[in-house]
């Protein structure tokens, strides 16, 4: 059994948590108000900080030190060991740039021991980072890195060798020039099996405003600029954040921007061109640092959480109605007595409790990380107990399993104030990963023709937390059939929880029988049910009345039907072509229709008189389309 879940009331308390002229600051970390304030809500909950925590802070001897200004951290098997590691976004500066900082990347020994090889894997790296994101970007099986750099800087690329050691080939590959960005995302927007690329942009910091920025991959990992093409040319005030995910339960992605200054935006994909359908679906916000996306009332669909996105400084929860309409429902599911007014960051989606359904965590700046557990419906209560008390300056958060003991660990992004100490809490239990993935809706194929190409199959498959790249998985496959043995078909990540998979075309006619597998990065299996879809063999065209197949009618053509019906002639290719009346059989019925036809101004023999097949359901076929016809 998790904490309670007795209902906190909010202390109010002024604790030096203030806005000035970027809207937000802290002036007093270790503010006696501030601790006493969280120390109260804790024991009204249900618990005490002093109780046994589940998530122990345990950086010391396991994570490096540098005490560098880190905005993000990403969790990603960059070397393709099996087990998770780390990189950081650094650079110095809240308004106006510090010191360019590198870009972090600790390995992981697979019992979450980190070893910094930074320079040693991404040479000398330095710059303004403000997000790092991992996807496979040229097709090879390993991850590469984008890096959103503020300060009127240029954006990363480095690509993966296979090993964990990257190049920066960001000057051939993405387009070049300075702008001001806080994040980047990885998405297949236009459903060609390769990875996308989105950044925020601001003005001269991300602060400022600009033109959110798209850029398509040509399949190999070459970007090039479509931002006009695909999106609404309008400049956003201060964007913080970016993430894909299907918001309207079609199988693409949207993407959802947070924004501070009270403009947050949510795009609505239509083939690859992005729509602005912020207006009457997007609830207004506040001071947004960052959306997650997760589906907290367990109705299939995605719901959104913001930080810092409700009144103040507290989070705002937005339901979804399934087709990508969003309602505020935060003082529903989320009350104040929840919902402190705490100077906020991030969140993720996680089960921390084991018991199937997404509770949250929250990444303070104005203290220590606060847990709500869900109650199966989408209430969200404040517990205790649970997170180690490290009042520190929290700018991200991010969970996995990072010593690989079936359950979810966290760390946290440090920067802005305090002593920039990044952190690692690992999940002391009592609950492990025992869930099942869940694939919520996956793609029913009509049916096909032969030679019609690899039919893709997208799938939405989920587990037990969210990230930008949704969840960590061993594996999602398809297992297709024509009636003997599965055979599987890796699927390739689209963004957030969506899978791309392409079913082989068998050549022949045949029932494909086929459904999705995924097996999470604990070990839990998932198999949906099966669905089929028949390749047919496309039906031939012809001239009815061409019996010699050279593309006319004429008295040949009676003679040659003449010729297979009485005088021991070869059997045309296509029979339908002699059944020049349409009944079904050949017979002298049939040349005496054509030859009216052709003499006595009869009527036209029955379609297809011009290229085309037979509509009727008759013993009659082509063996092949008349080559006048090709």
């Amino acid at each position: 059994m998790g904490p309670s879940k007795v209902p906190v009331p909010l202390i109010p308390c002024s604790c030096g948590i203030y806005g000035i002229s970027m809207g937000r600051r802290i002036t007093d970390m270790k503010s006696p108000f501030l601790a006493l304030q969280l120390l109260l809500l804790s024991s009204i909950a249900g618990g005490s900080y002093l109780d046994a925590q589940q998530f122990l802070e345990s950086s010391s001897g396991r994570l490096p030190v540098f005490n560098e200004y880190s905005s993000q951290v990403a969790i990603a098997d960059v070397d393709g060991d099996g087990d998770l590691d780390l990189s950081f976004a650094n650079g110095s500066g809240f308004s106006s740039p510090g010191q360019a900082q590198q870009v972090r990347l600790y390995i992981n020994d697979g019992n979450a021991n980190f070893t910094d090889e930074s320079v040693n894997r991404l040479g000398i790296l330095t710059g303004y980072g403000r997000d790092v994101e991992f996807g496979d970007v040229d097709g090879d099986g390993d991850l590469d890195m984008a890096v959103a750099n503020d300060f009127l800087t240029p954006q990363k690329l480095l690509i993966n060798n296979g090993m964990g050691f990257f190049t920066d080939e960001s000057a051939a590959r993405i387009p070049q020039f300075n702008m001001s960005s806080s994040h980047c995302s990885f998405g297949d927007i236009d459903d060609d099996g390769d990875l996308d690329l989105w950044f925020t942009r601001g003005g001269s910091t991300r602060f400022g405003s600009g033109q959110a920025q798209l850029w398509i991959n040509d399949g190999n990992g070459f970007f090039s600029n479509e931002t006009t093409q695909r999106l609404p040319q309008q400049n956003v005030s201060a964007p913080m954040d970016s993430i894909f995910g299907d918001l309207d339960g079609d199988l693409d992605l949207d993407m959802i921007e947070g924004h501070r200054d009270n403009n947050s935006k949510l795009y609505i994909n239509q083939g690859g061109v992005f729509i602005d359908a912020t207006s009457g679906n997007l609830p207004a916000d506040s001071n947004t640092y960052s959306y997650d996306l997760g589906d907290l009332d367990g109705d299939g669909d995605l719901d959104v959480i913001g930080a810092n996105s409700g009144i103040g400084s507290r989070e705002a929860v937005f339901q979804n109605d399934g087709s990508g309409s969003f309602t505020n429902v935060t003082s529903t599911v989320l009350p104040n007595s929840s919902n402190p007014n705490i100077d906020d960051n991030d969140s993720k989606f996680l089960d921390y409790d084991d018991d199937g359904d997404l509770d949250v965590v929250i990444c303070a700046i104005g203290g220590p990380e606060r847990m709500l557990r869900n109650n199966g419906n989408g209430f969200l209560t404040l517990v205790s107990g649970v997170i180690s008390s490290v009042g520190d300056s929290s700018l991200d958060v991010e969970v996995g399993d990072l010593d690989a003991d079936g359950d979810l660990d966290m760390v946290t992004a440090q920067g802005e104030s305090g002593s920039f100490r990044n952190r690692l809490y690992l999940n002391q239990g009592p609950a492990t990963d025992t869930q099942p993935p869940t694939i919520p809706t996956w793609e029913e194929v009509g049916d096909v023709l032969v030679g019609a190409g690899p039919i893709r199959v997208r799938a939405m498959v989920r587990d037990d937390m969210t990230s930008d790249r949704g969840s960590f998985f061993q594996s999602v496959i398809i297992e297709w059939s024509m009636g003997a043995q599965f055979a599987p078909v890796q699927m390739s990540w689209m963004g957030h929880d969506l899978y791309r998979g392409l079913i082989p075309d068998p050549g022949f006619s045949t029932t494909v029988t086929y459904r999705i597998r995924a097996t999470d990065f604990t070990g839990n299996s998932m198999t949906t049910s099966e669905r089929s879809y028949v390749v047919g063999t496309p039906q031939a065209n012809f001239r009815r009345g061409d019996v010699n197949e050279d593309g006319d009618r004429n008295v040949a053509d009676a003679v040659r039907a003449l010729s297979y019906l009485f005088g021991g002639g070869i059997a045309p290719d296509c029979l339908d072509s002699v059944d020049c009346n349409d009944d079904g059989a050949n017979d002298v019925s049939d040349v005496i229709t054509l030859l009216d036809y052709l003499f006595q101004s009869g009527s036209a023999p029955p379609d297809p008189f011009d290229c085309g097949s037979d509509t009727t359901d008759d013993p009659l076929s082509c063996d092949s389309t008349q080559e006048s016809c090709l």
